[in-house]
């Protein structure tokens, strides 16, 4: 039996057979058609016997006289070892007496899991067992000082909206439009940054807001526009900053973040560009004034839109609309909490159990190959329209993210939501 402190890779393959065959068959044949292939060094039996080779796992069903499955087998052997060992299952043409074939999907590196268990431990350590003398940081530290940027996120509200910690002694605050741009700056060392979440600000961040020098912080595209326009409307900020065309305020990086705050407009022309509340002008001696007139005429501006609906029933539609994607957001809600900051997703089945949980970064190509028992889709990142696409033809139900990116098509018999909209 293969010791598993002792393996370093876990070769991954998939199986397919013309014919009903069951595992006793599969290993048979492992053994029998490699055997003196790689010579006596790569014998297999003889790598099990010395423990360098675990035990062959394989999973097989049969449907419709056609047999399918996978095989995991662990190696203690190095990289170049694992390599062709591997290879060398691709060669196996029959199982017991029906046609087969057998393709490697992956050699997966368990030691990672090793790294992973390294880096939350060694954070563990730097926030409760220095008292003071960071030491020197590279890649590994790096990594480390970045989590715990992440990690003083806090909530504001009962509505627990996401924020920076030092929102609240702050004299100076920067609005952005949800939870992942608050991170960002997080990692950059900007602390007192709350979100509104979209376009609906919330009415605490609207009373906030008055009690703050507030900098509007969005992104460069239409979103960010009618964030700006809302604020305008409802509450009182001081200066508007834009993240350059076509980027969110998530994807910068320091220089970028640096370079949009420094070339912040005072609200006046962000009024006039905007076309909000007319030409008004005011001075620093003006704003009191200012604020206590907006104050009188909030109620009026709320019952006129900007942009008025050609036909009355709209606005019943979209309400309906909102509140059937903040109910399919709060369902999901327990694990898009879990997932927060891990960059991570899950695939849920009917009841919402996890089948599968991947990185972002890998989520597009897992869902290609996902089965009809995958329904839901949560994950830490923004929705784009590929990924919609991919969810729709894979017969998807829901999908739920951090954010909702440039989605122009959303089909019908699938649900987008984002936790911003809870």
């Amino acid at each position: 039996m293969q010791n598993t402190d002792t393996t370093k890779y876990i070769i991954h393959a998939k199986i397919r057979a013309d014919g009903v065959v069951e595992r006793p068959d599969v290993v048979g044949a492992i053994f029998g058609q490699t055997e003196g292939l790689l010579g006596n060094d790569l014998d297999l039996r003889d790598l099990q016997k010395t423990g360098r080779i675990g035990r062959i796992e394989v999973n097989i069903k049969s449907i419709a006289g056609k047999s399918n499955g996978m095989i995991n087998i662990p190696s203690s052997l190095d990289k170049a070892e694992t390599a062709i060992l591997a290879a060398s299952l691709e060669t196996i043409d029959r199982i017991g007496p029906c046609m087969a074939g057998i393709e490697i999907i992956k050699v997966e590196d368990i030691r990672a899991s090793k790294r992973k268990h390294i880096v939350d431990r060694a954070k563990h350590i730097l926030t409760e067992m220095f008292d003071e003398n960071v030491p020197e940081s590279q890649e590994i530290t790096d990594e480390v000082k970045q989590s715990i940027r992440i990690e003083e996120m806090t909530y504001y509200g009962k509505d627990n909206i996401p924020c920076g910690p030092n929102v609240m002694d702050s004299d100076a605050i920067i609005v952005v439009e949800g939870r992942a741009d608050v991170l960002n700056l997080l990692r950059y060392g900007i602390k007192n940054a709350i979100a509104v979440g979209g376009t609906n600000v919330p009415p605490a961040v609207a009373e906030l807001c008055k009690k703050k020098n507030v900098t509007a912080f969005t992104d460069g595209d239409r979103g960010g526009e009618l964030i700006i326009k809302e604020l305008l409307q409802i509450t009182d900020i001081e200066f508007i900053a834009r993240a350059p065309d076509g980027k969110g305020v998530e994807e910068l990086v320091q220089k970028e973040i640096v370079r949009s705050l420094r070339q912040k407009i005072p609200v006046e022309q962000a009024m006039e560009r905007y076309q909000i509340g007319g030409n008004k002008q005011r001075t620093s001696s003006q704003q009191p004034a200012r604020r206590q007139e907006r104050r009188e005429i909030r109620p009026r501006v709320v019952k006129a839109p900007t942009v008025q609906p050609r036909a009355t029933e709209r606005p019943r539609r979209s309400s309906r609309k909102d509140e059937s994607v903040k109910t399919v957001a709060t369902e999901f809600k327990e694990h898009m909490d879990e997932l927060s900051g891990t960059l991570s997703g899950r695939l849920l089945d009917d009841n919402k159990k996890v089948i599968q949980e991947v990185t972002v970064k890998d989520l597009a190509n897992t869902i290609k190959d996902v089965d009809s028992k995958v329904k839901s889709v949560v994950f830490d990142g923004v929705i784009t329209q590929r990924l919609v696409d991919i969810a729709s033809e894979k017969y998807i139900k829901d999908i739920i993210g951090a954010k909702i990116g440039n989605v122009t098509k959303a089909p019908a018999n699938l649900r987008i939501a984002s936790t911003g909209q809870l």
